[in-house]
């Protein structure tokens, strides 16, 4: 075992891909000598060189177009996007692009991209930085979109979704760059099609992803003083969800709390309640709960944020209304 930051796991992620295969390279915005905006690809441009760590210009759309382009060719990008919001600067290549050029082509062209990009709020860097948009890409079809909790899936998923032969959108949450913990030196791939329980209980089912998994554990172990016993569940997959292990985990604690940072309103919380509505009506035992972001631009004061974003103690109420 050795101790390791989620950004150092990242980046050793990185570095496996490129020993392991001469087509796989990184691009983005200041990914060579400044080592990316939060310090995931530093020292690699003295490693690898400047013809496997590119540093772009700063036009989202035009970097990602030319990610496709090289997926398309036979290379395996690895493309940085600095936070999800400029992400928006290149929807159109990613929704009419790389999600559909294999439907369009009648299977005869893949897109093995993947594209990398820093989520969430919780740094005080105000409303333009600090959007939770994963759950909008999780509506696209063409897609799969992952989101990395713990140190095992930041050095593993990366590998697995290199492997992809269609484009991969990995969500990297910023409050996590620093969270250190240990992990297996020979720790590598993993699975991404299925969700994890994190931890197993038999009262009320947590349902979580990326940063929310840190959330809903907290607010576990606060429960079982309380004499709640929460089972958490990681989805890790937010498209496809892995609608197995949560309706699973609904049949044995029958009752719900999904939390969400994005917004409540047409959120990826609403679908997965929808899924229960559906497939488990009988096996709930209280209404599904939901803890999402407040549904306004994110303030940059801290205890404003704060007060925005889901914390353990919204997860414990909903979970105490849902046990009654």
């Amino acid at each position: 075992m050795t101790t390791i930051s989620y950004r150092e796991a990242m980046r050793a992620a990185i570095r496996e891909a490129l020993r392991r295969d001469d087509r796989v390279f990184l691009m983005g915005e200041d990914v060579g000598a400044y080592g990316g905006c939060f310090g995931v690809s530093l020292g690699l441009l003295e490693e690898f060189g400047p013809e496997r760590i590119r540093d772009t210009p700063l036009s989202e759309s035009a970097f990602v177009g030319a990610g496709i382009g090289c997926a398309i060719g036979g290379m395996r990008p690895i493309v940085e996007i600095m936070t999800v919001n400029f992400s928006l600067l290149a929807l159109d290549q990613i929704m009419n692009n790389a999600a559909t050029l294999l439907h369009m082509s009648g299977g005869q062209v893949n897109v093995p991209l993947v594209i990398r990009m820093t989520t969430g709020a919780g740094r005080q860097i105000a409303a333009q930085h600090s959007h939770s948009l994963e759950g909008w890409y999780a509506h696209i079809p063409g897609l799969r979109v992952i989101a990395p909790a713990t140190l095992e899936d930041a050095r593993g998923m990366l590998w697995t979704a290199l492997a992809d032969p269609d484009p991969v959108l990995l969500f990297e949450h910023g409050s996590l760059y620093n969270y250190s913990g240990e992990l297996s030196e020979d720790a590598g791939a993993v699975d991404i099609d299925r969700a994890a329980i994190r931890r197993p209980g038999k009262d009320v089912s947590l349902i979580a992803y990326g940063g929310t998994v840190h959330t809903a554990l907290a607010a576990a172990e606060d429960l079982s003083a309380k004499g709640i016993d929460a089972e958490v569940v990681d989805l890790r997959s937010l498209r496809p969800l892995d609608d197995e292990t949560i309706l699973g985990s609904i049949e044995r604690t029958h009752r719900l709390v999904v939390v969400d940072e994005g917004w409540r309103s047409g959120s990826l919380s609403a679908e997965i309640a929808a899924r229960a509505a559906e497939r488990a009506f009988y096996s709930l035992d209280a209404p599904i709960e939901r803890v999402c972001t407040a549904e306004v631009p994110m303030p940059y004061a801290k205890q404003l944020e704060d007060a925005a974003l889901p914390q353990p103690e919204d997860v414990i109420a909903a979970a105490m209304r849902a046990v009654g």
